[in-house]
């Protein structure tokens, strides 16, 4: 018995102010004063059209990280891949509480992807993936607090809730 969540950021949004930028960029280059001659191009090492290009591939790379979070009888399992590659576990035993906690991605954290509380609070991790206002809150019992966005509320509710009858676990509040 288990329950899976797979999240990642979802940033449309992005890509229409680089398609003005694109836009802005090739008419400048393709226009100005009768535009860039092809050795102009090959001169300026292809600049411009990198200038287009690369920001839609690095938005591209990120909308491709996934979240993945797992709990389990054991614990709490999360990968962040591809900046992580084995899943982290973390063990009940670690576990002060667990429970949805309501959030502000940008009053509270910033913004959204891997960050930390604001204000130095460096205690207060988030993984903040979704545009949703509530997540799945751990405090550990050193103090240290980990936010996970959930696009699955209700079902995670329900399995916190199951989990915390059928195994006795102590920290779901």
């Amino acid at each position: 018995m288990e329950f899976e969540e797979k999240q990642n950021l979802k940033l449309w949004w992005l890509y229409i102010l680089l398609a003005v930028d694109a836009v802005i960029v090739l008419s400048v280059v393709l226009f100005d004063k009768g535009g860039m001659s092809f050795n102009d191009l090959k001169d300026t090492y292809f600049a411009p059209l990198w200038a287009v290009l690369l920001p839609f591939l690095v938005i591209f790379f990120i909308q491709k990280n996934v979240l993945t979070t797992k709990i389990m009888p054991e614990g709490i399992s999360y990968r962040y891949f591809p900046f992580q590659i084995k899943p982290k576990l973390i063990p009940w035993s670690d576990i002060e509480k667990v429970y949805i906690d309501k959030y502000d991605a940008l009053g509270d954290y910033g913004g959204w992807g891997v960050r930390y509380r604001l204000w130095f609070k460096f205690n207060d991790k988030a993984y903040i993936l979704n545009d949703r206002d509530k997540g799945l809150k751990i405090e550990f019992k050193n103090g240290k607090k980990l936010l996970f966005s959930s696009n699955k509320l209700d079902a995670l509710e329900l399995f916190l809730i199951n989990l915390k009858t059928r195994h006795q676990i102590q920290a779901i509040k």
